[in-house]
């Protein structure tokens, strides 16, 4: 079993571990999980070496589990656990605004036991006189049920990403690849992903598409041909390669990462010289012969235009800013110097403040925030005034022996509902960066929900508003907000907006993200890490704000730490 398969198992462990409301053992197992899919290494490997139980969150029982399921394909426990639990109450306790103990008191008052029944039961308005429901949570239930529906067949981006980018390097390593890249959506680095593209060219593509269908990574073929095939991984998502001929890769590479709007103005713009521009290549239609190109630059260049990042290639007007040459300069991948979005074991982080330390600096930052949580009645692990007094003395005493490196104290705070934080002013007036944040009551109607944020936007010890809609994608919508008032208030105020780069959130949207621009506001890309592998979220963050048309100056988090300092008010 693949360790994505594994933690999977565990995730689901937790769950109804959770169903059958016992304590503690869930956050074990889902911790596991979190550090399982996240390894570099295959677990079949460290378990040859005899090393499970030297994996963080991996104890004794726990690595077991793992060398049961490496060796059989099985485990015991969770087929138990699964017979314990009627069938379809997993299913519903996924659902957002339900959990583990509604779904219970669903299935055992309703007989609901599927998605389809549960439907039938709100939309028959059974729900809302059943206790600890209602009206109101009648009407979110079929909210998420139609949310829920509307995700079906996509992925996340943060977590197919690293597998496409693994496969295309095991391809790009082979004596008959000459040529190769992602291209579809995933080069556009969309927040969720419907199926996976690969353009390679070769001079043997038959050897391309055999050495493809024959990856380990490989679970099921559907569809193999002299130079396309098909095939679905083990977590279900399809992957397609196309193999070209060299001369024809450029053309095909621009094509077939689309969007297919931005592609059909491309192609209008092409007649108006009389080519014809396609996945075969540029041609001339007064003398039918192809038009050399050389790179995707070239293609932009022979139409009249720079060249068009992918992430922008959504056909929101990026061609036209084009030729008017007021198509922004959009942010670049390593041009982040540090993070403001970091967790750590003070609150509910994996890793310790040095771990977070040595892996920033790994990545070339030259500071970070440690924003542990507060404590509030959604965060049990948040700190209060005595940790955090420790956590400031911990700060201090590294901070002295750093060079060329700068540990800022930060806290990320919830917003009431009231629109207070859930700590005092004589307390946040001692950290360098404090983040307000939506964790709970995202439901509330937008009248008051947009009051709430704006409240907290008003406290003068807030920098930074955190993921600001509280999206979580394939699961949650966002909160109903009034954006332009807190992008007008975000920019009286001097408030950064946060580009949250955690896999499930990217949050502001890239759509939100190029309305927030337009009122110059200023941006924060955070990792929200909550172990050293998360600061690689850093990437799908930027990304983000590269498809919101994000300039680097408009992110502080490029600034040098001293500039930094100027402009949070530290």
């Amino acid at each position: 079993m693949k360790n994505k398969e594994i933690a999977d198992i565990f995730y689901e462990i937790a769950d109804l571990l959770e169903i059958k409301d016992v304590k503690f053992k869930p956050i074990a197992y889902r911790r596991a999980a979190h550090i399982v899919e996240s390894l570099t290494e295959d677990l079949a490997d460290i378990e040859k070496r005899g090393e499970l139980e030297e994996i963080p969150g991996v104890g004794t029982h726990i690595a077991a589990k793992i060398r049961e399921l490496l060796t059989t394909g099985k485990l015991a426990y969770f087929d138990r656990l699964k017979s314990e639990i009627p069938p379809g109450v997993l299913e519903l306790a996924e659902l957002e605004g339900i959990g583990p103990k509604k779904a219970m008191i669903l299935n055992r008052e309703l007989g609901v036991a599927s998605m389809e029944t549960l439907e039938k039961a709100a939309s028959a308005g059974k729900i809302r006189d059943l206790a600890g429901f209602g009206e109101k949570s009648e009407k979110n239930i079929l909210l998420s049920i139609a949310a829920k529906k509307s995700a079906k067949g996509r992925v996340l981006l943060g977590d197919i990403l690293p597998v496409a980018e693994k496969i295309r390097d095991e391809l790009a390593a082979l004596p008959a690849t000459r040529q190769i890249g992602l291209a579809g959506s995933i080069r556009r680095m969309k927040e969720t992903i419907g199926d996976v593209d690969i353009l390679a060219s070769s001079p043997e593509p038959e050897r391309l598409i055999a050495a493809f269908t024959s990856l380990p990574e490989v679970s099921r073929v559907l569809g193999k041909g002299p130079t396309r095939s098909s095939v679905v991984l083990a977590s279900g998502v399809q992957v397609d390669l196309r193999v070209v001929e060299e001369d024809q890769y450029w053309t095909a590479l621009q094509y077939f990462t689309g969007s297919k709007d931005h592609n059909i103005a491309l192609r209008r713009r092409a007649l108006e010289h009389d080519w014809s521009l396609s996945e075969y290549g540029f041609k001339d239609l007064n003398t039918g012969k192809n038009l050399a190109v050389s790179s995707e630059s070239d293609i932009y260049r022979m139409l009249g235009l720079p060249f068009i990042e992918p992430e922008l290639r959504e056909n929101r007007g990026e061609i036209e800013a084009a030729e008017k040459g007021t198509l922004p300069a959009v942010v670049p991948y390593d041009s982040v110097r540090g993070d403001l979005h970091v967790h750590t074991t003070w609150s509910d982080g994996d890793d310790t403040i040095p771990d977070m330390i040595a892996a920033a600096q790994k990545l070339g930052y030259r500071y970070i925030a440690i924003c542990d949580h507060a404590r509030s009645p959604e965060i049990d692990r948040g700190l209060m005034e005595e940790k955090i007094v420790k956590q400031h003395q911990e700060i201090d005493r590294l901070n002295k022996n750093l060079d060329g490196f700068t540990v800022l104290s930060g806290i990320e705070c919830n917003i009431t509902t009231e629109g207070t934080l859930d700590l005092p002013d004589q307390i946040l007036k001692d950290f360098d960066i404090v983040i307000a944040s939506l964790h709970s009551k995202l439901k509330m109607h937008g009248d008051e929900q947009t009051k709430r944020v704006l409240d907290a936007m008003h406290n003068d010890h807030v920098d930074i508003l955190g993921h600001p809609t509280g999206r979580i994608l394939l699961q949650r919508e966002p909160a109903a907000l009034d954006l332009p008032a807190v992008f007008e208030a975000a920019k009286s105020l001097g408030i950064v907006l946060e580009i949250n780069g955690y896999p499930n959130r990217l949050d502001l949207a890239d759509t939100d993200c190029m309305k927030a621009r337009e009122y110059g506001v200023r941006f924060s890309i955070g990792s929200d890490a909550h172990a050293t592998r998360d600061l690689y979220n850093m990437t799908l963050g930027v990304a983000t704000a590269r498809r919101g048309w994000i300039d680097e100056r408009s992110v502080v988090n490029t600034f040098e730490i001293e500039e930094l300092r100027k402009v949070i008010g530290s």
